[in-house]
């Protein structure tokens, strides 16, 4: 079951792609989207069954390279990119960080607390949510390499980092406080059904900003005082 819902995942990438490629970009958007919730839902199905195993992590990489890396970098490119050298360059640079990512989490460099640099999903999913966003505020085709490239390069640059990110693998609010996390995802369902698209976007942005905003805040703790 964990590996059919990798292969699922890898669907929606691919399939995104194909969107991209007509010019159905919000179409391709939502794929991304999906896949991150197959993406999820996989590793939690593997955890729980018990089934998880080496060929499973290689194949949910790979599917998240397509996903995460290629479907949102060709995403970027042909949304607002397409024609210049710096765009594709630019395009390029996101999928090979990602790739980069994918393959320093695979060495080992593994940590149930907190990742070690942005996760390729989050960055993928800005990525996606940040067109939904502008189409829905109407600003879609305005949006020009000026947002997009320096975008591109800080998402870039946060999945190779050294940025601690929070990690949900071990969170498991129903189980500790089951009521309070009921009311809690009741009023988080209302306000994402209510405008799904501005507040995929803000959850995906904020998440983003957790890694450097938690890293400036280490820095800036003071230590204290030998006594």
């Amino acid at each position: 079951m964990p590996n059919g819902l990798t292969a699922a995942n890898l669907l929606c990438g691919f399939f995104s792609l194909v969107n991209s490629h007509h010019g159905r970009f919000g179409e391709a958007a939502l794929l991304i989207l999906f896949a991150a919730f197959l993406d999820a839902l996989d590793g939690r199905v593997a955890r729980l069954t018990g089934s998880s195993s080496g060929f499973g992590k290689e194949f949910d990489s790979l599917a998240d390279l397509v996903s995460f890396g290629v479907a949102p970098g060709f995403l970027l490119y042909s949304w607002g990119l397409e024609g210049s050298r710096i765009g594709w360059l630019t395009a390029f640079l996101f999928v090979a960080c990602g790739a980069l990512r994918l393959a320093r989490f695979n060495v080992g460099m593994r940590d149930r607390g907190s990742f070690q640099g942005l996760p390729i999903p989050a960055a993928g999913c800005l990525l996606a949510t940040l067109y939904l966003f502008s189409e829905r505020v109407g600003f879609a085709q305005q949006v020009m390499p000026q947002l997009l490239v320096p975008l591109a390069f800080i998402l870039s640059f946060l999945m190779v980092s050294s940025i601690p990110y929070p990690s949900f693998k071990q969170w498991e609010p129903f189980r500790r406080k089951p009521f309070s996390s009921l009311v809690a995802f009741v009023l988080m369902m209302v306000v994402l059904l209510s405008e799904p698209k501005v507040t995929l976007f803000v959850l995906t942005v904020f998440y983003v900003l957790t890694g450097p905003l938690g890293s400036l805040k280490k820095v800036r703790r003071p230590e204290p005082e030998e006594s």
